[in-house]
Protein backbone atom coordinates (compact mmCIF):
# COMPACT_ATOMS: atom_id res chain seq x y z
CA UNK A 1 0.00 0.00 0.00
CA UNK A 2 1.64 3.14 -1.37
CA UNK A 3 1.76 6.53 0.79
CA UNK A 4 0.10 8.47 -2.24
CA UNK A 5 -3.39 5.79 -2.05
CA UNK A 6 -3.27 6.07 2.23
CA UNK A 7 -3.55 9.86 1.55
CA UNK A 8 -5.86 9.39 -0.95
CA UNK A 9 -8.11 7.62 1.58
CA UNK A 10 -7.74 9.79 4.70
CA UNK A 11 -8.19 12.68 2.16
CA UNK A 12 -11.83 11.22 1.41
CA UNK A 13 -12.85 10.58 4.74
CA UNK A 14 -12.20 14.15 5.26
CA UNK A 15 -14.13 15.32 2.46
CA UNK A 16 -16.75 13.39 3.84
CA UNK A 17 -16.20 15.02 7.12
CA UNK A 18 -16.42 18.26 5.60
CA UNK A 19 -19.45 18.03 4.12
CA UNK A 20 -21.33 16.35 7.04
CA UNK A 21 -20.21 19.73 8.55
CA UNK A 22 -21.07 21.90 6.30
CA UNK A 23 -24.48 20.35 6.13
CA UNK A 24 -25.18 19.75 9.72
CA UNK A 25 -24.56 23.46 10.31
CA UNK A 26 -26.84 24.41 8.05
CA UNK A 27 -29.61 22.20 9.56
CA UNK A 28 -28.31 22.94 13.27
CA UNK A 29 -28.84 26.85 12.76
CA UNK A 30 -32.34 26.93 10.48
CA UNK A 31 -34.38 27.31 13.39
CA UNK A 32 -31.73 30.51 14.64
CA UNK A 33 -32.14 32.11 10.70
CA UNK A 34 -36.45 31.17 10.70
CA UNK A 35 -36.29 33.26 14.10
CA UNK A 36 -34.18 36.16 12.59
CA UNK A 37 -36.22 36.38 9.53
CA UNK A 38 -39.66 35.73 11.73
CA UNK A 39 -40.64 32.73 9.02
CA UNK A 40 -43.59 30.16 9.97
CA UNK A 41 -42.83 26.71 9.38
CA UNK A 42 -44.29 26.68 5.77
CA UNK A 43 -41.61 29.31 4.87
CA UNK A 44 -39.07 27.13 6.08
CA UNK A 45 -40.31 24.03 4.26
CA UNK A 46 -39.74 26.03 1.29
CA UNK A 47 -36.47 26.95 1.31
CA UNK A 48 -35.62 23.51 2.28
CA UNK A 49 -37.44 22.46 -1.06
CA UNK A 50 -35.16 24.96 -2.65
CA UNK A 51 -31.79 23.81 -0.85
CA UNK A 52 -33.50 20.06 -2.25
CA UNK A 53 -33.90 20.98 -6.02
CA UNK A 54 -31.16 22.79 -6.40
CA UNK A 55 -29.07 19.59 -5.00
CA UNK A 56 -31.32 17.30 -7.53
CA UNK A 57 -30.33 19.83 -10.64
CA UNK A 58 -26.97 19.71 -10.09
CA UNK A 59 -26.69 15.89 -9.81
CA UNK A 60 -28.33 15.44 -12.78
CA UNK A 61 -25.37 17.98 -14.82
CA UNK A 62 -22.89 16.02 -12.67
CA UNK A 63 -23.47 12.93 -14.91
CA UNK A 64 -22.03 15.22 -17.82
CA UNK A 65 -19.29 17.23 -15.82
CA UNK A 66 -17.92 14.13 -13.78
CA UNK A 67 -16.72 12.91 -17.10
CA UNK A 68 -14.71 15.86 -18.25
CA UNK A 69 -13.44 17.28 -14.78
CA UNK A 70 -13.63 14.44 -12.55
CA UNK A 71 -14.12 13.86 -9.25
CA UNK A 72 -10.83 15.69 -8.20
CA UNK A 73 -11.45 18.39 -10.53
CA UNK A 74 -15.54 18.58 -9.30
CA UNK A 75 -14.05 18.79 -5.74
CA UNK A 76 -11.39 21.56 -6.25
CA UNK A 77 -14.37 23.78 -7.36
CA UNK A 78 -17.45 22.85 -5.46
CA UNK A 79 -16.58 22.68 -2.01
CA UNK A 80 -14.92 26.28 -1.58
CA UNK A 81 -18.55 27.08 -3.84
CA UNK A 82 -20.31 25.22 -1.20
CA UNK A 83 -18.70 26.86 1.34
CA UNK A 84 -19.20 30.86 0.18
CA UNK A 85 -22.97 30.00 -0.56
CA UNK A 86 -23.54 28.37 2.97
CA UNK A 87 -21.96 32.22 4.15
CA UNK A 88 -24.86 33.74 1.90
CA UNK A 89 -27.91 31.47 3.91
CA UNK A 90 -26.46 33.31 6.89
CA UNK A 91 -26.54 36.63 5.34
CA UNK A 92 -29.79 36.34 3.80
CA UNK A 93 -31.39 39.78 4.53
CA UNK A 94 -35.26 38.39 3.36
CA UNK A 95 -37.16 35.33 2.65
CA UNK A 96 -36.95 35.24 -0.82
CA UNK A 97 -33.24 36.22 -1.14
CA UNK A 98 -33.01 32.80 1.56
CA UNK A 99 -34.77 31.21 -0.82
CA UNK A 100 -32.48 31.78 -3.43
CA UNK A 101 -28.96 31.43 -1.02
CA UNK A 102 -30.35 27.85 0.32
CA UNK A 103 -31.29 27.58 -3.37
CA UNK A 104 -27.08 27.78 -4.35
CA UNK A 105 -26.06 26.01 -1.01
CA UNK A 106 -28.17 23.05 -2.32
CA UNK A 107 -26.64 23.14 -5.92
CA UNK A 108 -23.31 23.61 -4.60
CA UNK A 109 -23.53 20.78 -2.06
CA UNK A 110 -24.90 18.20 -4.97
CA UNK A 111 -21.52 18.43 -6.91
CA UNK A 112 -20.16 18.20 -3.19
CA UNK A 113 -21.87 14.95 -3.16
CA UNK A 114 -21.73 13.44 -6.37
CA UNK A 115 -17.66 14.02 -6.32
CA UNK A 116 -16.85 12.61 -3.09
CA UNK A 117 -18.62 9.43 -3.53
CA UNK A 118 -17.24 9.47 -6.92
CA UNK A 119 -13.92 9.79 -5.11
CA UNK A 120 -14.45 7.56 -2.42
CA UNK A 121 -15.52 4.66 -5.35
CA UNK A 122 -12.24 5.29 -7.20
CA UNK A 123 -10.03 5.09 -3.65
CA UNK A 124 -12.10 1.86 -3.09
CA UNK A 125 -10.88 -0.10 -6.35
CA UNK A 126 -7.50 1.52 -5.98
CA UNK A 127 -7.73 -0.13 -2.25
CA UNK A 128 -9.24 -3.67 -3.90
CA UNK A 129 -11.18 -3.97 -1.02
CA UNK A 130 -14.69 -2.40 0.67
CA UNK A 131 -14.06 1.05 2.39
CA UNK A 132 -16.96 3.13 1.04
CA UNK A 133 -19.31 2.28 4.40
CA UNK A 134 -16.10 3.44 6.67
CA UNK A 135 -16.05 6.55 4.83
CA UNK A 136 -19.28 7.86 5.22
CA UNK A 137 -19.05 7.56 8.59
CA UNK A 138 -16.91 10.75 8.03
CA UNK A 139 -19.93 12.38 7.35
CA UNK A 140 -21.92 11.12 11.14
CA UNK A 141 -18.52 12.57 12.34
CA UNK A 142 -19.39 15.57 10.60
CA UNK A 143 -22.71 16.30 11.14
CA UNK A 144 -22.19 15.36 14.68
CA UNK A 145 -19.26 17.87 15.27
CA UNK A 146 -21.96 20.39 13.45
CA UNK A 147 -24.39 19.64 16.26
CA UNK A 148 -21.67 20.50 19.33
CA UNK A 149 -20.20 23.15 17.62
CA UNK A 150 -23.47 24.49 17.43
CA UNK A 151 -24.82 24.30 20.68
CA UNK A 152 -21.34 25.90 21.63
CA UNK A 153 -21.73 28.59 19.58
CA UNK A 154 -24.96 29.51 21.14
CA UNK A 155 -23.88 29.01 24.60
CA UNK A 156 -20.49 31.32 24.00
CA UNK A 157 -23.77 33.97 22.35
CA UNK A 158 -22.34 33.47 19.14
CA UNK A 159 -23.85 35.72 16.78
CA UNK A 160 -25.48 33.11 13.71
CA UNK A 161 -23.58 35.09 11.13
CA UNK A 162 -20.31 34.98 13.05
CA UNK A 163 -20.90 31.53 13.37
CA UNK A 164 -21.32 30.16 9.70
CA UNK A 165 -18.41 32.67 8.86
CA UNK A 166 -16.00 30.69 11.06
CA UNK A 167 -17.11 27.12 9.69
CA UNK A 168 -16.90 28.56 6.65
CA UNK A 169 -13.44 30.21 6.44
CA UNK A 170 -12.48 26.67 8.09
CA UNK A 171 -13.90 24.79 5.23
CA UNK A 172 -12.56 26.71 1.85
CA UNK A 173 -8.73 26.34 2.78
CA UNK A 174 -9.38 22.87 4.24
CA UNK A 175 -11.20 21.49 0.94
CA UNK A 176 -7.61 22.90 -0.75
CA UNK A 177 -5.53 21.03 0.86
CA UNK A 178 -7.58 18.19 0.87
CA UNK A 179 -7.86 18.27 -2.81
CA UNK A 180 -4.43 18.05 -3.48
CA UNK A 181 -4.50 14.29 -1.63
CA UNK A 182 -7.48 13.07 -4.18
CA UNK A 183 -6.67 10.59 -6.79
CA UNK A 184 -6.37 11.66 -10.66
CA UNK A 185 -9.51 10.29 -12.30
CA UNK A 186 -9.65 8.86 -15.90
CA UNK A 187 -8.05 11.50 -18.28
CA UNK A 188 -11.04 13.47 -19.91
CA UNK A 189 -12.27 12.29 -23.82
CA UNK A 190 -12.27 14.88 -26.30
CA UNK A 191 -13.22 14.87 -30.26
CA UNK A 192 -13.69 11.39 -31.59
CA UNK A 193 -13.07 9.55 -28.44
CA UNK A 194 -16.11 11.05 -26.44
CA UNK A 195 -18.15 10.40 -29.64
CA UNK A 196 -17.07 6.71 -29.54
CA UNK A 197 -17.73 6.93 -25.57
CA UNK A 198 -21.48 7.24 -25.89
CA UNK A 199 -22.81 3.68 -25.65
CA UNK A 200 -20.36 2.95 -22.82
CA UNK A 201 -22.37 6.05 -21.33
CA UNK A 202 -25.45 4.57 -21.14
CA UNK A 203 -26.38 3.15 -17.91
CA UNK A 204 -27.05 -0.06 -17.05
CA UNK A 205 -30.47 -1.42 -15.23
CA UNK A 206 -28.64 -2.43 -12.60
CA UNK A 207 -27.72 1.22 -11.67
CA UNK A 208 -31.52 2.53 -11.71
CA UNK A 209 -32.21 -0.68 -9.36
CA UNK A 210 -29.26 0.63 -6.72
CA UNK A 211 -30.97 3.93 -7.50
CA UNK A 212 -34.31 2.70 -6.09
CA UNK A 213 -32.42 1.01 -2.98
CA UNK A 214 -30.49 4.57 -2.44
CA UNK A 215 -34.32 6.17 -3.12
CA UNK A 216 -36.19 3.83 0.35
CA UNK A 217 -32.80 4.11 2.49
CA UNK A 218 -32.64 8.30 1.69
CA UNK A 219 -36.40 8.00 2.58
CA UNK A 220 -36.20 6.17 5.85
CA UNK A 221 -34.06 8.68 6.98
CA UNK A 222 -35.67 11.75 6.01
CA UNK A 223 -38.56 10.21 7.92
CA UNK A 224 -36.46 10.17 10.84
CA UNK A 225 -35.00 13.34 10.33
CA UNK A 226 -38.13 15.29 9.82
CA UNK A 227 -41.03 13.71 12.18
CA UNK A 228 -39.10 11.25 15.17
CA UNK A 229 -38.95 14.50 17.30
CA UNK A 230 -42.96 14.83 16.55
CA UNK A 231 -43.67 11.15 17.15
CA UNK A 232 -42.16 11.48 20.20
CA UNK A 233 -43.92 14.90 21.29
CA UNK A 234 -47.02 14.78 20.10
CA UNK A 235 -47.86 10.69 20.01
CA UNK A 236 -46.05 9.41 22.94
CA UNK A 237 -46.04 12.83 24.84
CA UNK A 238 -42.39 12.88 25.72
CA UNK A 239 -40.81 16.30 27.00
CA UNK A 240 -39.04 18.77 24.50
CA UNK A 241 -35.37 17.43 26.18
CA UNK A 242 -36.04 13.45 25.56
CA UNK A 243 -37.65 14.42 21.95
CA UNK A 244 -34.77 16.21 21.15
CA UNK A 245 -32.40 12.83 21.70
CA UNK A 246 -34.27 11.17 18.86
CA UNK A 247 -32.11 12.42 15.85
CA UNK A 248 -29.07 12.26 18.18
CA UNK A 249 -29.06 8.99 19.07
CA UNK A 250 -30.50 7.29 15.49
CA UNK A 251 -27.07 9.00 14.17
CA UNK A 252 -25.21 7.14 17.04
CA UNK A 253 -26.87 4.19 15.57
CA UNK A 254 -25.44 5.28 11.77
CA UNK A 255 -22.16 6.13 12.87
CA UNK A 256 -21.24 2.78 14.43
CA UNK A 257 -22.44 0.58 11.82
CA UNK A 258 -20.71 2.61 9.50
CA UNK A 259 -17.23 2.15 11.52
CA UNK A 260 -17.68 -1.63 11.69
CA UNK A 261 -19.88 -1.53 8.11
CA UNK A 262 -16.79 -2.76 5.78
CA UNK A 263 -15.65 -5.63 8.25
CA UNK A 264 -19.48 -7.21 7.56
CA UNK A 265 -19.56 -6.49 3.89
CA UNK A 266 -16.23 -8.12 3.59
CA UNK A 267 -17.78 -11.34 5.47
CA UNK A 268 -21.32 -11.54 4.12
CA UNK A 269 -21.22 -10.15 0.59
CA UNK A 270 -22.67 -6.39 -0.38
CA UNK A 271 -25.86 -8.47 -1.77
CA UNK A 272 -26.35 -9.89 1.50
CA UNK A 273 -25.72 -7.16 3.98
CA UNK A 274 -28.57 -4.79 1.85
CA UNK A 275 -30.97 -7.45 1.74
CA UNK A 276 -30.16 -8.01 5.74
CA UNK A 277 -29.60 -4.47 6.29
CA UNK A 278 -32.98 -3.71 4.54
CA UNK A 279 -34.97 -6.46 6.93
CA UNK A 280 -33.48 -5.15 10.28
CA UNK A 281 -34.50 -1.93 9.51
CA UNK A 282 -38.53 -2.53 9.15
CA UNK A 283 -38.12 -4.82 12.47
CA UNK A 284 -36.90 -1.75 13.86
CA UNK A 285 -38.64 0.72 12.38
CA UNK A 286 -42.17 -1.38 13.53
CA UNK A 287 -40.59 -1.57 17.32
CA UNK A 288 -40.38 2.42 16.86
CA UNK A 289 -44.08 2.67 16.04
CA UNK A 290 -45.38 -0.21 18.39
CA UNK A 291 -43.34 1.08 21.46
CA UNK A 292 -45.80 2.13 24.52
CA UNK A 293 -43.25 4.18 26.13
CA UNK A 294 -40.83 7.18 25.22
CA UNK A 295 -37.57 4.93 26.29
CA UNK A 296 -38.37 2.11 24.29
CA UNK A 297 -38.95 4.58 20.81
CA UNK A 298 -35.56 6.47 21.37
CA UNK A 299 -33.53 3.21 21.84
CA UNK A 300 -35.54 1.95 18.72
CA UNK A 301 -34.41 4.88 16.79
CA UNK A 302 -30.45 3.74 18.20
CA UNK A 303 -31.19 0.74 16.05
CA UNK A 304 -32.84 1.95 13.15
CA UNK A 305 -30.15 4.12 12.67
CA UNK A 306 -27.86 1.10 12.65
CA UNK A 307 -29.84 -0.87 10.56
CA UNK A 308 -29.78 1.88 7.55
CA UNK A 309 -26.65 2.99 7.86
CA UNK A 310 -24.61 0.99 5.57
CA UNK A 311 -27.53 0.75 2.57
CA UNK A 312 -26.70 4.10 0.63
CA UNK A 313 -23.05 3.59 1.08
CA UNK A 314 -22.95 0.59 -0.30
CA UNK A 315 -25.43 0.97 -3.21
CA UNK A 316 -23.34 4.24 -4.05
CA UNK A 317 -20.19 1.58 -3.92
CA UNK A 318 -21.42 -0.63 -6.34
CA UNK A 319 -23.12 2.07 -8.76
CA UNK A 320 -19.49 2.96 -8.68
CA UNK A 321 -18.31 -0.69 -10.08
CA UNK A 322 -21.52 -0.59 -12.49
CA UNK A 323 -19.99 1.62 -15.39
CA UNK A 324 -16.43 2.30 -16.51
CA UNK A 325 -16.49 5.27 -15.52
CA UNK A 326 -17.87 5.66 -11.96
CA UNK A 327 -19.00 9.24 -11.94
CA UNK A 328 -22.39 9.37 -14.05
CA UNK A 329 -23.90 6.20 -12.23
CA UNK A 330 -23.49 7.60 -8.56
CA UNK A 331 -24.40 10.62 -9.58
CA UNK A 332 -27.82 8.95 -11.14
CA UNK A 333 -27.95 6.68 -8.18
CA UNK A 334 -27.25 9.98 -5.57
CA UNK A 335 -29.95 11.81 -7.32
CA UNK A 336 -32.63 9.26 -6.95
CA UNK A 337 -31.84 8.75 -3.22
CA UNK A 338 -32.15 12.92 -2.99
CA UNK A 339 -35.58 12.81 -4.33
CA UNK A 340 -36.39 9.82 -1.96
CA UNK A 341 -35.04 12.69 1.30
CA UNK A 342 -37.29 14.87 -0.23
CA UNK A 343 -40.27 13.31 -0.98
CA UNK A 344 -39.83 11.24 2.29
CA UNK A 345 -41.22 13.73 4.92
CA UNK A 346 -44.01 14.79 2.59
CA UNK A 347 -45.83 11.63 2.04
CA UNK A 348 -45.42 10.94 6.06
CA UNK A 349 -46.80 14.67 6.34
CA UNK A 350 -49.79 13.72 4.01
CA UNK A 351 -50.40 10.20 5.30
CA UNK A 352 -50.83 11.84 9.20
CA UNK A 353 -52.95 14.23 8.29
CA UNK A 354 -55.30 11.59 6.60
CA UNK A 355 -54.85 8.61 9.64
CA UNK A 356 -52.47 9.38 12.19
CA UNK A 357 -48.74 9.83 12.67
CA UNK A 358 -48.06 6.45 13.92
CA UNK A 359 -49.84 4.61 10.99
CA UNK A 360 -48.17 7.15 8.58
CA UNK A 361 -44.55 5.94 9.87
CA UNK A 362 -45.28 2.61 8.90
CA UNK A 363 -44.31 3.73 5.60
CA UNK A 364 -40.54 3.22 6.71
CA UNK A 365 -41.39 -0.54 8.38
CA UNK A 366 -42.50 -1.37 3.71
CA UNK A 367 -39.63 0.59 2.57
CA UNK A 368 -37.49 -1.80 4.65
CA UNK A 369 -39.09 -4.57 3.04
CA UNK A 370 -38.70 -3.30 -0.33
CA UNK A 371 -34.74 -2.68 0.71
CA UNK A 372 -34.54 -6.28 1.45
CA UNK A 373 -36.13 -7.52 -1.57
CA UNK A 374 -34.44 -5.27 -3.90
CA UNK A 375 -30.89 -6.26 -2.44
CA UNK A 376 -32.17 -10.28 -3.38
CA UNK A 377 -32.74 -8.97 -7.43
CA UNK A 378 -29.15 -7.59 -7.21
CA UNK A 379 -26.90 -9.47 -9.79
CA UNK A 380 -23.95 -11.75 -7.88
CA UNK A 381 -21.46 -10.30 -10.43
CA UNK A 382 -22.11 -6.99 -9.80
CA UNK A 383 -21.61 -7.10 -5.69
CA UNK A 384 -18.04 -7.21 -5.95
CA UNK A 385 -14.99 -4.53 -6.00
CA UNK A 386 -13.61 -4.15 -9.28
CA UNK A 387 -9.59 -3.02 -8.33
CA UNK A 388 -7.94 -0.30 -10.23
CA UNK A 389 -4.71 -1.67 -11.99
CA UNK A 390 -1.01 -0.73 -10.15
CA UNK A 391 -0.96 2.38 -12.12
CA UNK A 392 -4.09 3.83 -10.34
CA UNK A 393 -3.36 2.46 -6.73
CA UNK A 394 0.48 4.18 -7.03
CA UNK A 395 -1.33 7.67 -7.75
CA UNK A 396 -0.90 7.57 -11.77
CA UNK A 397 -2.50 9.82 -13.94
CA UNK A 398 -4.96 7.88 -15.73
CA UNK A 399 -6.45 4.79 -13.56
CA UNK A 400 -8.08 1.83 -15.78
CA UNK A 401 -12.03 1.38 -14.72
CA UNK A 402 -12.29 -1.70 -15.89
CA UNK A 403 -16.29 -2.82 -16.68
CA UNK A 404 -17.79 -5.29 -13.18
CA UNK A 405 -17.86 -8.95 -14.79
Amino acid sequence: MTRALRKARHGAVLTFVLAGLMCGTFTVRLPALADRLRLPESSVGLALLGWGVGALLTMQIMRVVLGRAGSRGVLRAAVPLCAASLVLVALAPTFPALVAATALFGMAFGAVDVGMNAQGSLVERAYGRPIMIGMHAGWCVGAISAGLLGTAAIALGLSLTTHILLVALISAPAALALSRTHLPDRAPETGAARESGRARRRLPGVVYLLGAITFAAFMVEGVVADWNGLYLLGTLHASEAVAALGYPVFEAGMLVARLGGDRLRGRLGARALIALSGGATALAFLAVIAAPVTAAAVAGLFFVGLAVATISPMALSLAGTATAEPGPAIAQVSAMGYAGLLLGPVVIGFLSASASLRLAMGVAVVLGVVIAAAGRLLPTSRTEIVPLRASARDGGEEPHLPLAA
